[in-house]
């Protein structure tokens, strides 16, 4: 069959968050399963964009209100993943180098989905399956189905994950100015609370919806920033599939960003090599257990307890830990980070941006990743950290919840804690500390766990088989 995955991100033309590892990985393992895979995404002025070749298939324009937007698809020549990879270029809009965070970026992703309708109505093979990805191209299904001039795209069967819920598209009714040529009487589709809702509208029109794991499912039909009523009366349609990692990407026994290979028959010698190399280049003491936290630095992630949990811990339990933090966010909590960092020197750092190669060098490093989520629908980053032998401390929610065993449990390899505050969390570094005092058991959990498989070859048939039930 053919796929058509429609996503805001996809690594490594564009990443923010997982969102871009998983569509720049399904995609790959679903065409060595046999089928034909696509991804379009917006043109983001990326290095990607400027360091691969692409060429031109498709240039056109459609109406936009009162207006004509141009667009341009490019596709890449040679691509670097499996997968052919087509973004679309809407000047001024599309062709800007970050994914997100501009003031007009309702009328930028509206304007990415209308154009990708107008496209695909030209195909001359239409697709089995259009695959979308969050609120981002949650309206495409509704275009597809009930914009008059594109009766020949009813047909196709939709597909929608939801990565994460609390961001849902939402905007004032009056956006439907931007329309065209649409079936007025399905405006209730649209709507949900008095305004038009991207990912409720996506929910109600297509075939399927998945989430990235199955306790975030459970979560969405009773907290899901609004929608819970509505993942209720669409509970039939919904299932939860896992994500995976892709496994070539992240392989200690290849990774080209990290100092010393490594896999888990020898895993001692490369971790302390890389973990000695980490500490050299932000001056802490390779001899202390080295704890983690990558990610975006936003309030879902309780990333803005971390400037008082890293103190208090040096409080509690002395200065015989390292911490440092990678990540970009919120401003405020990336300056309680930078502030904590002359009291705490050796011991503390924070690099505060996205940095794909160095995140690869603290998970090849360190001894535990730190993730403390008050919302978390897969996370890969516990994942990562189990490929590198890197020992997970997580909030039991979502997929954390989905993938970690805490490790006094049967078969377990991590440390949980049930809530997102700071006595919970001093208690999983108090937990984990006393755990590492035992470096044989230390070593066989992390020999256990870099044998866990979760690539994407498992998921990647559980979403061939959704679409099988739905053609």
């Amino acid at each position: 069959m053919e796929i058509i995955h429609v996503s805001a991100e996809c690594y490594p033309m564009a990443k923010v968050g997982g969102l871009g590892d998983v569509v720049g990985a399904l995609p790959k393992y679903q065409k060595k399963l046999g089928h034909t895979t696509k991804v379009v995404m917006p043109m983001h002025h990326t290095q990607y964009l400027e360091t691969h070749h692409w060429e031109v298939v498709c240039k056109s324009s459609f109406p936009f209100g009162d207006t004509y937007l141009d667009y341009t698809i490019i596709k890449e020549i040679n691509p670097s993943q499996t997968f052919d990879l087509y973004c679309i270029d809407i000047f001024n809009l599309l062709d800007r180098p970050n994914v997100y965070g501009y003031k007009d970026d309702t009328e930028r992703f509206l304007a990415f989905q209308l154009a990708f309708v107008h496209w695909i109505r030209q195909i001359d093979m239409l697709p089995d399956i259009v695959h979308v990805h969050d609120h981002h191209a949650g309206l495409i299904p509704f275009f597809m189905q009930h914009f008059l001039e594109y009766k020949r795209l009813q047909s196709i069967q939709t597909v929608l994950t939801i990565h994460n819920a609390e961001y849902q598209g939402c905007m004032n009714v009056n956006m439907v100015k931007y329309f065209f040529s649409w079936d007025t009487w399905k405006m209730g589709l649209l709507e949900w609370d008095f305004q038009i809702n991207s990912l409720a509208c996506a929910i109600k029109c297509v075939n399927k919806v998945t989430t990235v794991s199955n306790s975030y499912l459970q979560e969405l039909f009773y907290n899901a920033n609004g929608l819970e009523k509505l993942f209720q009366q669409e509970k039939n349609k919904c299932s939860g599939i896992i994500n995976g990692i892709d496994y070539d990407t992240w392989n200690p026994q290849t990774d080209r960003f990290i100092k010393q290979f490594y896999h888990s028959r020898n895993f001692k010698k490369g971790k302390a090599i890389n973990k000695d190399s980490i500490c050299k280049q932000f001056s802490l003491d390779s001899t202390l257990p080295l704890f983690i936290f990558i990610g975006r630095l936003v309030k879902e992630k309780a990333a803005d307890l971390l400037h008082i949990l890293i103190p208090l811990a040096f409080e509690t339990y002395g200065y015989c830990l390292n911490f440092l933090v990678l990540g970009n966010g919120d401003i405020e909590i990336e300056n309680n980070l930078k502030n904590i960092l002359p009291n705490h020197f050796g011991y503390y750092h924070s690099s505060i941006e996205y940095n794909e190669a160095l995140s690869h060098q603290l998970y090849a490093g360190a001894d535990f990743l730190f993730m403390p989520s008050r919302v978390e629908p897969c996370g890969l980053n516990q994942m990562y950290a189990l490929r590198y032998g890197t020992i997970p401390i997580v909030r039991s929610i979502g997929g954390l919840k989905d993938t970690v065993i805490d490790f006094v449990e049967p078969n377990g390899f991590g440390i949980c804690f049930n809530d997102a505050n700071l006595k919970d969390m001093i208690d999983s570094i108090g937990r984990s500390l006393e755990l590492y005092k035992n470096i044989n058991t230390v070593n066989q959990i992390r020999k256990n766990m870099m044998t866990i498989n979760y690539s994407w070859q498992k998921s990647a048939k559980e979403y061939i088989d959704l679409y099988d039930s739905i053609l």
